[in-house]
């Protein structure tokens, strides 16, 4: 296995068939990395109405085995790993020693003494390393399996009819949060039902060699469908309406997943490790702080113009106090508006708090406080 110079943009094994289609390139942590295909509008409400073609392959697949993967993943992580069943998923987060989040993951349980552990495209590196600090003592190992994958998903509420034509895998019985291995258009694949975007959805992880085959033969099963490209924009505005928090924006090393409102991911009850994690004493006072007194909420917001809020933007009150900032915003495709998700003040939290606004550019523009997420797809 070859390694690539860190300060090198890296290609995926899809880069040719993006470069053929079109795309929009875009640098993304070290990655060149598909933007759009042509609307990003158009992308967006391909995957709320129909299907949406993602090439993710920039994310870190990282692999934990041995006799005690679960119990080092426990020590690690804040989830409890050792209750996941085999060929189950969760989402978890892993946090420095003072509780702030290095990033978010999702681990898959492969086999009973192997895990993989999916971490974001810039953190990866980060999550590696932690992992291998923190190994010490038990008996299991941290491998690097980055370039073993390629990862494409396919995402919105024809997805399952699409690849069901490509795969002889159960998609039915697949719960959400769940993955199987299989084959894809004749290649093997570990298939998940997953994904970042508020929709039904598949994550396939396959051999990179393989992806442009799979990545056709999805095309191709999607056409009568109004199955589309889609790049990383779209993806973004997705996750947005959906309420999913992005690393670097909603979730930082100063943030703890209590203040993110995910305290639901911190485990305290692991019988594993005498109970031992990292963080989890500067964790407890987090969660104590929470439910007492929390200094900040994360919430949306929803514009009564038309001017669109960015990430670092002020939140003001009537006064013009500044009372948040806004980690996130775009247009919503969906909603027809401007939305964001901030922080702000606990006591300005309340969904239909008045006189909030945005401050962009020194115009305060007025904004609705809402409840997330801002869109929920009916089941």
């Amino acid at each position: 296995m070859t390694s690539t110079p860190p300060d090198a943009v890296r290609h995926t094994a899809l880069d040719a068939t993006h470069r053929a289609l079109g795309a929009t390139m875009t640098d993304f942590a070290g990655w060149d990395m598909p933007l759009r295909y042509g609307s990003e509008r158009e992308e967006h409400l391909a995957v709320r109405e129909r299907a949406g073609l993602f090439d993710l392959s920039h994310m870190g697949e990282l692999t934990v085995h041995g006799p005690q993967a679960a119990e080092l993943l426990d020590y690690s992580l804040v989830g409890n790993l050792t209750k996941l069943a085999v060929g189950r998923a969760r989402y978890t987060m892993i946090c420095d020693e003072r509780g702030g989040i290095l990033d978010d993951l999702i681990v898959y349980r492969l086999a009973e003494e192997r895990f993989m552990v999916v971490a974001n495209a810039a953190n990866s590196q980060v999550v590696l390393d932690a992992l291998r600090q923190r190994q010490s003592g038990f008996d299991a190992e941290v491998r690097d399996d980055r370039e073993a994958y390629a990862l494409i998903a396919v995402q919105g509420p024809e997805s399952a009819g699409i690849l069901g034509q490509l795969t002889d895998a159960d998609l039915a019985g697949l719960k959400y949060y769940a993955g199987l291995p299989g084959t894809v258009a004749g290649v093997s694949a570990l298939i998940a039902r997953t994904g970042y975007t508020g929709e039904d959805g598949f994550e396939l992880f396959v051999a990179p060699e393989d992806a442009p085959a799979v990545w056709q033969a999805v095309t191709e099963a999607g056409a009568g469908v109004g199955l589309v490209p889609c790049g990383l924009s779209c993806r973004d505005t997705l996750r947005l309406e959906a309420g999913m928090p992005l690393y670097g924006h909603e979730l930082t090393t100063d943030t703890t997943p209590f203040d993110a409102g995910l305290g639901r991911v911190v485990k305290f009850e692991k019988t594993t490790n005498d109970g031992r994690f990292v963080g989890r004493e500067p964790l407890e006072v987090a969660a104590k702080r929470a439910e007492e007194q929390p200094p900040r909420k994360l919430v949306g917001l929803v514009a009564e113009g038309r001017r669109v809020p960015r990430a670092g933007y002020p939140v003001v009150n009537a006064e013009g106090t500044v009372i948040g900032e806004v980690t996130s915003g775009a247009p919503s495709p969906t909603l027809g508006k401007p939305i964001a998700i901030a922080y702000v003040d606990a006591s300005h939290s309340e969904p239909g708090t008045k006189g909030v606004a945005v401050d962009i550019r020194g115009s305060h523009e007025p904004y609705q406080v809402v409840a997330l997420p801002f869109y929920k797809r009916e089941r």
